[in-house]
């Protein structure tokens, strides 16, 4: 495993090992020892989610409060999506900006957010298939979200999917609702960058 940071600060891209002869391949997706030594954590899975998507599907931008939050390391299966961190941590040094890392069934990446990130992405691909290793279980009190077409943040999505068609993006009724990020803050749904960097502090 390959792991690089990406430009906000508790994310990281890693590009899996394969190993590939006539009947296939074979790669280790998640590897305790490999993801400490990069990161400098554990990461306590309490819950494996899984989603399918039709290409232009958008979901996020989601997150859920500290404490406990929710890390998230993700890989896509099959198909394709590009998958956006995003910083909404109040005081960060980065906030309202984001990254991204495209998953897919062919170069097999993987990303890993750190609690007290906003995480979304979008769909490439139609039967898009994403997996989640997740550090807590869902908790509807404490799940929200920021709307992916918030000025502020200004994601840049993709205009094309995988094989280079238009792509008419689909997103729910719920993310659309969702407060800007600004909003958001002034509503005081967001985390602090002071308690995350505390939280996590204690994790390791």
């Amino acid at each position: 495993m390959e792991f690089r940071e990406l430009a906000i600060d508790g994310a990281w891209e890693i590009t899996l090992k394969r190993f590939g002869d006539s009947r296939g391949e074979f790669m280790e997706v998640f590897k305790d020892a490999a993801f400490r030594e990069a990161t400098g954590r554990s990461l306590d899975v309490k819950q494996v989610n899984t989603s399918v998507s039709a290409a232009g599907v958008a979901r996020g931008i989601h997150f859920a409060q500290i404490p406990p939050s929710q890390a998230k390391y993700v890989f896509c299966t099959r198909g394709a999506v590009l998958d956006y961190v995003v910083d909404i941590r109040v005081g960060s040094p980065t906030f309202g900006q984001w990254d991204k890392v495209l998953l897919d069934d062919v170069d097999r990446r993987a990303i890993f957010l750190s609690e007290g990130l906003g995480h979304m992405f979008v769909s490439l691909a139609d039967d898009s298939t994403v997996t989640y290793l997740v550090s807590a279980p869902y908790a509807p009190g404490r799940e929200f979200g920021v709307n992916p077409r918030c000025k502020t943040v200004g994601i840049e999505f993709p205009a094309v999917d995988r094989e280079g068609r238009p792509l008419q993006l689909l997103l729910s009724e719920k993310d659309l609702a969702a407060p800007g990020l600004l909003q958001a803050a002034e509503q005081g749904l967001l985390p602090t960058y002071a308690e995350q960097q505390e939280f996590l502090a204690g994790l390791r």
